[in-house]
């Protein structure tokens, strides 16, 4: 888990919320646009919108591209566990102690990623754009956090028996338990970031909409 990447935790305090001078009316007025246009194929739209200049694409793909960057370090940490289950052997310049850390700060970081997102991000998002609604019908995005902090608080709980020497570390165990939410991780990471592509956003912000948002 150690790289040069800062850590959620730093990313929470410097997230700020867009100012709302001008943006109230003009989230109400876009949002019934969306929903009058709701029926549109996202490709019939795509044929409509002109193609975007580099400076305007690095606007629109920021969101996507500092998701990416953390959902690389999850990635990472992820992999590192499961390659030694497979492996049925821990990295060998890794102690036990210092294995089981990267499963807890795997489960840390990724409920502080989760938590910023939800409180600061994706309500923002969700004014216009369905893939990030919250509530009783919840998008997707929302239902496959709801999923991995199921898996996650399983290995939580596993993780730390092993820390505390309640129970050994069973790397068989330990499988079982990433094998259980994995799947549903790697998509989510991958479809959350796709979500927040230039292509996507640019249908329902405009590029200094874009730059006032909390990433």
């Amino acid at each position: 888990m150690a790289d040069s990447r800062p850590d959620d935790a730093a990313q929470a305090e410097r997230i700020t919320i867009p100012c709302t001078g001008t943006e109230g009316s003009a989230s109400t007025s876009k949002q019934s646009e969306v929903v009058d246009a709701a029926g549109e194929s996202s490709t019939e739209t795509a044929k409509t919108l002109p193609k975007l200049s580099a400076a305007d694409f690095r606007v629109y793909n920021q969101m996507a591209t500092h998701m990416e960057y953390y959902h690389n370090h999850f990635r990472q940490s992820w992999t590192s566990l499961h390659n030694a289950c497979v492996n049925n052997q821990r990295p060998a310049n890794m102690s036990l102690k210092q294995f089981i850390s990267v499963g807890l700060q795997l489960v840390s970081h990724l409920s502080m990623h989760h938590s910023i997102e939800e409180a600061h991000i994706f309500p923002i998002l969700a004014k216009r754009m369905p893939e990030f609604k919250a509530g009783r019908n919840a998008a997707e995005l929302l239902r496959q956090h709801q999923e991995i902090h199921k898996g996650m608080d399983g290995l939580e709980e596993y993780l730390n028996r092993c820390k505390s020497g309640e129970t050994e570390l069973e790397l068989r165990v330990l499988k079982t338990q990433l094998d259980s939410w994995g799947d549903v991780l790697w998509k989510h990471l991958d479809q959350e970031v796709k979500t927040l592509g230039a292509e996507n956003m640019r249908k329902y912000w405009t590029p200094e909409e874009m730059r006032r948002m909390p990433m």
